[in-house]
This record gives C-alpha cells, sequence and structure tokens, in this order.
C-alpha cells in the first residue's frame, strides 16, 4: 500500500533517540512547544535546497539530509547559538521508500550528534525541494553579530577553503588526483557548531562561509562600515586545492567558492590568547572600505560579490 503523508512521516521521522530539554511538544500536533530558558534569545534561520540549483540530480540521499542540516547548523553556529531544534519541510515528486529511508538517515544521524529536536514540517508533492528552519539557543546580549567588526580587529578562520569549490569542479568534469577530500567536503561538511560556541564572548563579528569567503566576509564589512586586507598567503588551503591552483593558475577560486561551512571571524589582538580553537589568521580589519588582497607583496581591491539567485 502507497504511503500517506502521516505514514511517511510516522515511518521515517519521528524515531529519534534525542529529547532537548526545552521541547515540550513535538512532532504530532498542530504546533510544536519550546520553552525558551530565562536569560537567552531564540535564534532562528531558514535555508531551502533545490535539485539542479543546490545539488545535484542523483546526489545521494544519505549525503543530502545531511548537508541540508549542516547548511543550518552552520547559520547558528555562526551567532555562536546552541542548536535546539528543526523543522522539516519536504517537497517530493514521488514517495520512495529507500530514498527516504537514507535522506532520513543522514539528517536524523546529525541531528543526533548535536541534540538537536525534529518537531514538525511538513510534505508535499513537487519538483525536489528541501527546506529546514533551525533554531538556537544565544545568552542574550552575547550572538555574534555580522555588524561588530572594528578597525584593527585581526580576521580568522576555522578550517579550510577551497575544498568544496574543487569538489564542485570535480562533480562537474574536472580531474583530480586525490578527489576523496574534496568530494567529502562538498558532499558532507561538518558544521562548526563547538567553534561558534567557543567563540560567543571572544569574537567580534561573525559569519559562515556558504557563498565564499570574499562574499560572506563583504557582508561583515558592510554591516560594520569596515574595509579589510587580506593575506593571500596566510588563507589555509589544503595540498588538493594547492595543486589545482598551480594547475589552472586559478588563485582567486578559493576566495569565490562556497560550500566549506567554516567560520569567518574578528577578534580584537588582545582577546587571540583567549582562543580555544584551530584557526587561521588570514588578514585585518581596516577603516578605509573595501576588501583587498594582499598577494606576493602587491596589495589589489578584490570583488566581494558572490552567487546571486536572481542575477
Amino acid at each position: 500500500m502507497a504511503l500517506t503523508e502521516f505514514s511517511l512521516i510516522q515511518q521515517f521521522f519521528t524515531q529519534q533517540k534525542v529529547k532537548n530539554a526545552s521541547t515540550d511538544l513535538g512532532i504530532g500536533d498542530d504546533c510544536a512547544l519550546l520553552s525558551i530558558p530565562e536569560g537567552y534569545q531564540l535564534a532562528i534561520t531558514t535555508d531551502t535546497m533545490v535539485e539542479n540549483v543546490h545539488f545535484f540530480a542523483g546526489t545521494d540521499p544519505e549525503d543530502l539530509g545531511h548537508k541540508l542540516l549542516a547548511v543550518n547548523l552552520s547559520d547558528l553556529a555562526s551567532m555562536g547559538a546552541k542548536p535546539l531544534s528543526v523543522t522539516l519541510a519536504l517537497t517530493l515528486p514521488q514517495v520512495d521508500e529507500s530514498w527516504l529511508q537514507a535522506f532520513s538517515k543522514g539528517f536524523l544521524s546529525l541531528a543526533e550528534k548535536y541534540g538537536v529536536d525534529l518537531i514538525g514540517g511538513d510534505t508535499t508533492s513537487g519538483s525536489l525541494t528541501l527546506t529546514v528552519q533551525a533554531m538556537g539557543l544565544v545568552p542574550k546580549g552575547q550572538a555574534l553579530l555580522r555588524s561588530g567588526a572594528k578597525p584593527g580587529d585581526f580576521i580568522y578562520l576555522t578550517g579550510n577553503i577551497g575544498d568544496a569549490g574543487l569538489g564542485l569542479k570535480i562533480k562537474q568534469g574536472y580531474v583530480c588526483e586525490n578527489p576523496q577530500r574534496p568530494l567529502q567536503q562538498f558532499n558532507h561538511p561538518e558544521p562548526q557548531v563547538e567553534a561558534g560556541l567557543a567563540l560567543q564572548s571572544v569574537a567580534n563579528a561573525c559569519i559562515d562561509i556558504s557563498d565564499g569567503l570574499a562574499s560572506d566576509l563583504g557582508h561583515i564589512l558592510e554591516l560594520s562600515q569596515v574595509g579589510a586586507c587580506l593575506e593571500w598567503e596566510a588563507l589555509p588551503l589544503t595540498t588538493e586545492v594547492q595543486a589545482y591552483i598551480k594547475e589552472t593558475g586559478d588563485w582567486s577560486m578559493p576566495l569565490t567558492a562556497g560550500d566549506d561551512y567554516q567560520l569567518c571571524f574578528t577578534i580584537r589582538p588582545e582577546q587571540v590568547q583567549h582562543l580555544t580553537i584551530p584557526c587561521t589568521r588570514i588578514g585585518v580589519i581596516e577603516t578605509q572600505s573595501g576588501l583587498r588582497v594582499s598577494k606576493s607583496g602587491i596589495i589589489q581591491p578584490f570583488s566581494s560579490k558572490g552567487y546571486e539567485h536572481f542575477s
């Protein structure tokens, strides 16, 4: 017998083991009920992924479930918020039980890792479209914003950049001698939740790298009304990305490629001693507006424009 909307939800999305203390009522009623502890704010983010726009047709559904949740947890991490709960809306062209089994496994495994409750959502028919709304808790007044960068701040980055961009190029046909790491970063990114929490009372401004370092850092510069200079030679690049640049000469790729979901943050020099996470200093915030890149001792302006859906 074909699965109905409600039996689909029951079979694939109600088997979680975790239960957050703030979840008073989850899946099963018209609304979920949450309790927000005194002294905290609720951080909320929403992301939609559409087949052939955000992911290739035929993408492994377990990877897709993981990535869908990961990109939302990354937004919470960039605000210094502890993940709390999520809602999930699925638009499906058909009911494929094996696809749903793998997708829910990837999604709920990551949710369980970070103690996140799936508390509701919706299912409907149509072109494959996946939407998550994620909620997290942050102490009042301690959220990391894009508007807090100050001249003289150092710019830091967690992890490496450019790997997901290289993974995308491999998916599009570029031949890489060692494709495993770039493809893993593109298909299965890990949200920097612990790093975001560690930066909560240390960083001045923070953003996650979803559309590319130059573009995302540009949002900080715009809202903070400052500029920046990046040291190209300081960028943390894997051997695979370095090999790609050497072969193609495309040195700007790590600055413009998205989907790495690392955190870029600014911090006062005197606060650096309080950093407890692995990270790399890549530049400095300046009073002069705009983004500049210092490469081989030459400073040049760099466009911070990233991917635009309606351009």
